[in-house]
C-alpha cells in the first residue's frame, strides 16, 4: 500500500499587534482541528476554507490496491490536465498542482469566498512491487487517476493460509 509523505508545515511567526493571543489562539485552534479531521478543518468566520493552509490545497486523495495493481485518485475539481505534474523519484510518487483564481476583483465585490486556490503538492512512497514504468494516469472530471500495475512476482507471490484446527 503507498504510505503519503507528510513534510511539516512552515513555522509562521505570529503578528505584531494587540491580538497576537488571538492570533496563536487561533493557529492553535487549526492545528487542533487539522489534527482531528485530516487536515480538511472548517470555514473559518472571514469565510477562508480550511482546506487551504498557507495557500496550499489540499486535494482529498482515494488510495486502494487489487492483487493486479495500486491505484491513486485525487480529486481536483476545477483543473485542468495542464495545471498538474507527476513525477516518480527514489520510491516516491509525487502530485504537483496549482489552483488559480479566474475572479476579476475590480468588476465583482467579493462577500464571501470558500473556494480554495493555490499550489498543492502529495507526495506517497510505493511499494517496490509496482512497475512505475508501465504507470497509467488518466483525467477526467476533475479526478487525476494513477494506476500502478504490480510485478508479475507480486501477483503471484501471495499464497492463501487455510484456517483449520490445529
Amino acid at each position: 500500500m503507498a504510505e503519503e509523505i507528510k513534510k511539516p508545515a512552515a513555522q509562521v511567526p505570529a503578528a505584531r499587534s494587540p491580538l497576537d493571543s488571538w492570533s496563536l489562539m487561533r493557529s492553535d485552534m487549526d492545528r487542533f482541528f487539522d489534527s482531528m479531521f485530516g487536515g480538511r478543518g472548517f470555514p473559518n468566520v472571514f469565510g477562508v476554507s480550511g482546506g487551504a493552509v498557507g495557500g496550499m490545497i489540499a486535494p482529498s486523495i482515494d488510495v486502494h490496491e487489487n492483487e493486479k495493481e495500486l491505484v491513486i485518485a485525487a480529486e481536483l475539481p476545477g483543473m485542468e490536465e495542464k495545471d498538474v505534474q507527476l513525477s516518480f523519484r527514489d520510491g516516491v510518487l509525487t502530485i504537483k498542482g496549482k489552483k488559480k483564481s479566474e475572479r476579476d476583483e475590480t468588476k465583482d465585490d467579493v462577500h464571501i469566498s470558500e473556494r480554495s486556490y493555490g499550489s498543492f503538492q502529495r507526495s506517497f512512497r510505493v511499494p517496490d512491487t509496482v512497475e512505475v514504468d508501465k504507470a497509467t494516469a488518466d483525467f477526467e472530471k476533475g479526478v487525476l487517476k494513477v494506476t500502478l500495475p504490480k510485478v508479475a512476482e507480486a501477483v503471484s507471490r501471495e499464497k492463501k493460509i487455510p484456517i483449520g484446527k490445529g
